[in-house]
């Protein structure tokens, strides 16, 4: 990253999904060209996306404090303006001229990416320099997919910037606001009361806890609901607003496993971790790539599969968590509560979705994206179309929530946590409480119909049916032929020749409104 030409003026800090200061390279470079002015937009348009909640604003908030505090603790201070960010830039090059604007490079939606191309605008117009340093495994303008496994390695395995020479602060003299509410930023209520709480604090506390106690559950641990929340490392939240640097976690990670001894359960369990991610990036440079990604097909001989047949009925009834499928709707009863659900859990959420209720992946990812509390674009979309078989190059994942029950949950322990009506039903109905004789239903309390939802459709027509036009689809002459253009894109491999990447986005205007 180059030097700013204005030596001496102010330097402006922008953070984004960067809220920490640990291996923060724009703040370490801005800090050697200038006085530095540390400043985070709240934007109300970002905010009244259809992929944001205010539970995503709650730990953002959390963040955002956490942060100050860091910054308070080298002598600055976080300044945090409501605004859209072309016009509160430039309101404060009027009153303060800004010398350079100094980001950490962002793979968001398409509103950020619409965003930072007015930025770029801007900055030209006003012979502002931005400089935008790489954040994590994701590479701008990769011109060749074969070449990323190795520029992940190296971007890990190099140092950290910890610090610098001693930061001059330039305050802004404008006076210090309380964070608004989120329903001043026009986000509906949102009660997530077991959401986990943000800040680089609780990140790295998270982060010790998993190192050091919980990585020796994570092999085998990660796919059951029941041992998930403890297994799982629980870092997501922290990455995807950039508490935590990836770079940081993952040498944190290394070096716990490399002073391991050879029988500690650990070992495999954090070398299980690393591979995941790297995998996390992997994805994320899929959207980098093309960022088409979030809002059609990525095999358009895809296109027309599902998007007639949508069914208002049948998204309120998962939605709502009343289809009648016992796994899945604890499953949204625990998420709608508590911000997180496991990544199998995921894909049986979106595999549901797509095969029995045969939903388009769209209006189903932007509902789920609002109650991820750790949603980040790259990899939800990614899986969205991964896990409705739409990506053209991925096996054709078809989850049974009746054998996702029976395989991760069989003494029916988290259904009946997360669905208390459940109670009383016997083990043997539970899974399918609408088999369940009258005369039970009557002695448990649960009438079908009036306590418990009737499902939708018969799951297993539903799925037979499903499978059978998937499969017909994938067989289409054209859609076999267009398999390789995605290979060529985004598909995972160690070295293959000739596959070439274009530039990150497309020439033009994005044309839509918009968002794992």
């Amino acid at each position: 990253m180059s030097q700013s030409t204005h030596l001496g003026g102010r330097q402006l800090v922008w953070f984004k999904r960067d809220l920490r200061v640990v291996d923060h390279v724009p703040l370490m470079e801005a800090a050697l060209a200038g006085p530095v002015t540390c400043l985070y937009i709240l934007e109300p348009a970002l905010m009244a996306g259809p992929d944001m909640a205010g539970r995503h604003y709650g730990f953002l908030a959390e963040s955002l404090r956490d942060l100050h505090r860091q910054l308070a603790s080298l002598g600055g201070r976080l300044h945090v303006v409501t605004g859209e960010t072309v016009e509160v830039l430039d309101r404060l090059h009027h009153e303060h001229p800004i010398h350079g604007l100094w980001s950490h490079e962002e793979t968001g939606n398409a509103w950020t990416y619409a965003r930072d191309r007015a930025v770029s605008r801007w900055c030209r117009e006003r012979g502002v320099p931005w400089h935008q340093a790489q954040q994590f495994g994701v590479v701008r303008a990769l011109s060749d997919r074969d070449e990323w496994a190795g520029r992940w390695e190296a971007f890990m395995g190099s140092p950290q910037r910890i610090s610098a020479a001693r930061i001059e602060w330039a305050d802004l003299g404008w006076p210090q606001q309380r964070l608004p509410d989120a329903e001043a930023l026009g986000l509906p209520a949102d009660p997530c009361p077991g959401r986990q709480r943000g800040g680089r604090a609780l990140g790295l506390a998270v982060l010790e806890e998993f190192l050091e106690q919980r990585s020796g559950a994570y092999r085998g641990g990660i796919s059951s609901p029941l041992s998930a929340p403890t297994a799982c490392s629980r870092l997501s939240p922290y990455l995807a607003l950039g508490c935590l640097g990836m770079r940081e976690v993952v040498q944190a990670t290394r070096t716990t496993l490399a002073g391991l001894e050879e029988g500690d359960r650990r070992r495999r369990g954090l070398a299980a971790f690393v591979s995941r991610l790297h995998w996390h990036c992997h994805f994320i440079q899929k959207l980098e790539s093309e960022p088409e990604i979030e809002w059609r097909n990525m095999h358009r001989g895809y296109d027309g599969l599902r998007e007639e047949d949508w069914s208002d009925e049948r998204f309120t009834a998962l939605r709502e968590g009343r289809t009648g499928w016992p796994l899945v709707d604890a499953v949204v009863a625990m998420l709608r509560e508590t911000g997180w659900i496991n990544f199998r859990m995921r894909a049986m959420l979106v595999s549901v979705a797509a095969y029995p209720l045969w939903l388009h992946w769209p209006r189903v990812g932007h509902w789920l994206a609002g109650q991820f509390t750790d949603y980040e674009p790259g990899i939800h979309w990614s899986q969205m179309q991964m896990q409705s078989g739409t990506t053209g190059i991925n096996t054709t994942r078809v989850y049974n929530p009746l054998k996702q029950a029976r395989d991760h949950d069989p003494e029916g322990r988290f259904v009946r946590r997360w669905l208390p009506q459940l109670q009383r039903v016997p083990d043997s109905w539970l899974f399918e409480p609408w088999r369940m004789p009258r005369s039970l239903q009557e002695q448990v309390g649960v009438h079908v119909g009036r306590d418990w939802p009737e499902p939708p459709l018969d799951l297993e027509i539903a799925l037979r049916e499903a499978k059978a036009r998937m499969h017909a689809w994938r067989g289409r002459p054209e859609v076999r032929a267009g398999k390789a253009g995605v290979v060529h894109r985004h598909g995972s491999r160690k070295k293959m020749t000739g596959a070439r990447l274009g530039s990150r986005r497309p020439a033009g205007q994005y044309s839509l409104d918009l968002s794992d």
